[in-house]
């Protein structure tokens, strides 16, 4: 069985647009040919889908760093560069996508099919067929295409499933996810029986279905991370019923009802009320002799408490009560179902969600004697996509400076005529 791995770090890195052309058209016969030089093509997009079939994350534990490809340069009579492939990398139903570094959640990969672009590829830069004008019917201006976006990302998954088995290690989970689906968890009698979460899938006679996963065993602490603690909780968030085990073992040395007591605290302090979900409480273990006093003695202990919920009395040994128990299951489900909008996926779903703002400011700074920096998002953008190895280019990034108020800010620091200014990767000298 594959390690299973519901966090992980990866980098994203999109493809560059590729570079607007300058060119000229050269023909016999066709004296006043003008400007001919394509479009660069798009870079490629990184995008997530959601796939069914995936239950870990192990696909991005070895392999963190993924990069589309950069879109095709614009070329010589009119043709536009070919744009990049996208990348699609499929992640399991249930994954939570985030920035990395600020914790904002980009997307949520709750249903199967659903598309998340991650990293938009960079637009590719304009020809000069683009800029031609009545005064200036032969430019020499292209565009550089736009760097794609890189970014940093969190990948949690949070297990799908209908029906979540809570409960202290060793009170049989495993063995009664084992009994009423075709799962087959790993078993053993020591502490954290389990340490990764177990999916199986109910079938019902009357044809009803529904899935259950066998989650990581709780110890007091849990929500505040002791043991598997939160490891354990991030799933929960998921269910729509609790099945909350509780041992009847007499020979356990435990007492159920402090059992009890000790998992509803630790639902209830994760930062999602996990107290709030349906619940059924279930006995288990009632096959070991002096269970049946000891659930007594839980089942006067929940009345005291003012807890009137029918108990359910199961064996996974003997498959006492285990029908019962999931139809109940199935009832609850239903409802829970019943009261959520059915939500499919929709075409805005599959659109790019993460619009990072771009501001519009600047700053100048003084760095010498006669050097400026100029720092800006927009700014050094805008130097990014101009092409300066044609003089046409520099005049009209000196005229789009200008009317930013460049000129003016870096007056206003001191800057005079033969001055250094730096924006970006791109220096140059300062002229009134």
């Amino acid at each position: 069985m594959p390690t299973f791995v519901d966090q992980t770090k990866i980098e994203v890195q999109a493809g560059k647009g590729g570079d607007g052309m300058v060119a000229f058209r050269h023909e016999k016969y066709i004296p006043n040919g003008g400007p001919a030089g394509g479009d660069g093509g798009r870079g490629g997009s990184i995008i997530f889908v959601a796939d069914s079939g995936l239950r870990t994350l192990m696909d991005f534990r070895y392999r963190r760093k993924f990069k589309a490809d950069n879109g095709e340069n614009g070329r010589i009579k009119s043709q536009y560069g070919r744009g990049a492939k996208d990348l699609y990398l499929k992640v399991p139903v249930g994954t939570v996508v985030s920035d990395f570094f600020t914790g904002e959640i980009i997307g949520d990969m709750t249903k199967k099919g659903q598309e998340l672009v991650v990293a938009k590829g960079g637009r590719g830069g304009r020809g000069n067929i683009h800029f031609a004008t009545s005064v200036n019917t032969a430019p020499e201006i292209a565009e550089n295409g736009e760097p794609g976006e890189f970014r940093t990302l969190k990948l949690e998954l949070k297990v799908l499933a209908d029906v979540g088995l809570v409960g202290f290690p060793s009170v049989g989970k495993s063995t009664l996810l084992s009994v009423v689906t075709k799962a087959k968890p790993k078993i053993a009698a020591y502490e954290f029986t389990t340490l990764t979460p177990n999916l199986g899938m109910v079938v019902l006679n009357d044809g009803r279905d529904f899935s259950m996963a066998d989650l990581p065993g709780l110890i007091e602490g849990a929500s505040q991370g002791v043991g598997l603690g939160i490891q354990f909780l991030r799933h929960v968030e998921r269910t729509k019923v609790i099945l909350h085990l509780v041992s009847m073992d007499p020979n356990n040395g435990r007492d159920a009802v402090e059992d009890y007591k000790i998992i509803r605290k630790e639902l209830s302090n994760y930062t999602a009320d996990l107290t709030k979900k349906r619940e059924i409480i279930v006995a288990s273990q009632m096959d070991i002799p002096g269970s049946d006093e000891k659930f007594a003695d839980f089942k006067q202990g929940l009345e005291e408490l003012g807890i009137e919920e029918p108990i359910f009395k199961i064996s996974s040994v003997t498959h006492q009560g285990l029908e019962p128990l999931m139809n109940k299951a199935a009832d609850l489900v239903a409802e829970v179902e019943a009261s959520q909008e059915v939500e499919e996926v929709t075409t805005e779903e599959k659109n790019y969600k993460f619009k990072p703002e771009v501001d519009e400011s600047f700053k100048v700074e003084r760095v010498g004697e006669h050097e400026f920096v100029v720092t800006g998002a927009k700014i050094e953008r805008l130097v990014q996509r101009t092409n300066i190895e044609h003089q046409d280019g520099i005049m009209l990034l000196a005229r789009k400076l200008k009317n930013m108020g460049v000129d003016d800010a870096l007056r206003a620091k001191g800057a005079v005529d033969g001055d250094d200014v730096t924006i970006g990767d791109i220096s140059f000298e300062f002229v009134q």
